[in-house]
């Protein structure tokens, strides 16, 4: 039986994806999400950022290299993964990152000139493994 591994985030691109094609011809796709967490201390509001690596593969990694660039918002679905090696020197090295099964693309915001006040309607997008 498995154990629950499950994780839904919210957040923004910190940089452009990284995207690669490995000698299988499988598509992986790598990307840094900045997460905000606001909270109050001492009627102060304040601001914690989170930085989740997430890696996407196949279609859905397809799909995130084509669609998603620095600043973009998404929201991902998917499974927490944790790398285990030894550095140069020996020492046990590991890292925690999300595997996306599921990522949804916020809408991109429009850099509207002033004489246009009627800006359409954006639509999200989604992107899902199968």
């Amino acid at each position: 039986m498995n154990s629950l591994n499950s994780i839904l985030l919210e957040g923004n691109l910190v940089r452009d994806p990284e995207s690669k094609t490995l000698s299988t011809g499988t598509q992986v796709c790598n990307f840094t999400l900045a997460s905000d967490r606001f909270y109050r201390q001492n009627d102060n509001l304040e601001k914690e950022v989170s930085y989740f690596e997430v890696e996407a593969w196949a279609k859905l990694g397809l799909a995130c290299a084509q669609n998603l660039k620095k600043g973009r918002g998404v929201r991902v679905v998917g499974r927490l993964k944790q790398d285990r090696w030894q550095d140069p020197e020996g020492k046990a090295r590991s890292r925690v990152m999300v595997v996306a099964e599921h990522v949804e693309f916020k809408p991109q915001k429009k850099e509207t000139p002033p004489e246009e006040e009627h800006p359409e309607a954006e639509v999200a997008t989604t992107a899902q493994v199968f």
